[in-house]
């Protein structure tokens, strides 16, 4: 890393620019936070809003949850996308139930050790729900960091030393310490790449950290990496997953397997592979008379 940034600027400009986001108000649980975070991955805030807000009200510890079928789980995802994600969440809220006393850890090993949890969630938690002083990388934290500390237009793939990148930019106070506004930091360095220093527009006219932006004061050079592949959607094996759980999420009971046939029937091959994938992660099941539901709904 070539320079450093003032970590007080980016504070500033969060308490002024931050997003009115429910899982920032302060009393949120770590079990909220859980909730919030795994439905961020791969998916924009638009589009959790409203799913998170029903989830904490309708499962507010996760021994509420854990009550409920993985299939329930499943339905209540609805179109978030990539499903799999709502059944480590309820494998987890299991294990938070029985072995952590319905609440959610707050230090990051112990957090990995759960089912679902990654090492960017499982720091997000510890920052974001308990204030602790840890970095939290994510892409937009790449971003801002490969721009404004390093002057590349886009960061490289990721990498261990993202981490110690980020840690090195946390502010300390007199006695070397972090200092108090340090997990605030972390969550306004994520907000900047998210809302300023974008993947699809860096805002420089708007940013705080312009004036001491790396790659600013080399005239914003162009990205000079292999470019980043496009994922489509359409027509994948993962519109038909989708498909096909849409039918079981509709359904108030099993279904016989025409019904899914008739949800994808562009490629027989393409759906029997779908629908296997999702047997596979147990996401589905089969009843002992042959019909397909939610996985627990049998």
């Amino acid at each position: 890393m070539s320079k450093s940034m003032p970590p007080h600027v980016v504070v500033e400009w969060f308490a002024q620019s931050q997003r009115d986001l429910p899982w920032r108000i302060p009393g949120i649980s770590g079990w909220q936070i859980l909730i919030s975070e795994i439905m961020l991955q791969q998916t924009p805030v638009s589009r959790v809003l409203g799913p998170w807000q029903e989830w904490v009200e309708r499962w507010p510890v996760p021994s509420a949850m854990a009550r409920s079928s993985s299939g329930e789980v499943v339905r209540a995802w609805g179109k978030l996308g990539y499903p799999r994600r709502a059944m480590r969440l309820h494998e987890c809220a299991g294990i938070l139930a029985e072995k952590h006393g319905d609440v959610v850890p707050d230090d990051v090993d112990t957090l990995l050790s759960l089912p679902g949890i990654g090492d960017y969630t499982a720091r997000a938690i510890v920052c974001f729900a308990y204030g602790q002083s840890v970095p939290v990388v994510d892409t937009n934290v790449r971003r801002v960091i490969a721009r404004a500390v390093d002057g590349r237009a886009q960061p490289g793939p990721p990498a261990k030393r993202d981490l110690a990148n980020a840690e090195r930019l946390l502010p300390r106070d007199s006695d070397g310490g972090y200092a108090a506004t340090a997990p605030t930091f972390s969550a306004a360095l994520m907000e900047l790449g998210a809302l300023v220093c974008t993947a699809r527009e860096a805002r420089c006219d708007v940013c705080p950290l312009e004036p001491t932006c790396e790659w600013v004061r080399l005239g914003r050079p162009a990205h000079d990496g292999p470019a980043k592949k496009s994922q489509k959607y359409e027509g994948t094996d993962r519109q038909a997953r989708g498909r096909l759980l849409d039918v079981l999420r509709g359904s108030s009971g099993p279904v016989e397997r025409t019904a899914l046939d008739l949800a994808w029937g562009r490629d027989p091959g393409q759906r029997a592979r779908a629908l296997d994938s999702l047997l596979v992660d147990g996401l589905i099941e089969t009843t002992d008379d042959g019909l397909f539901c939610l996985a627990g709904e049998g």
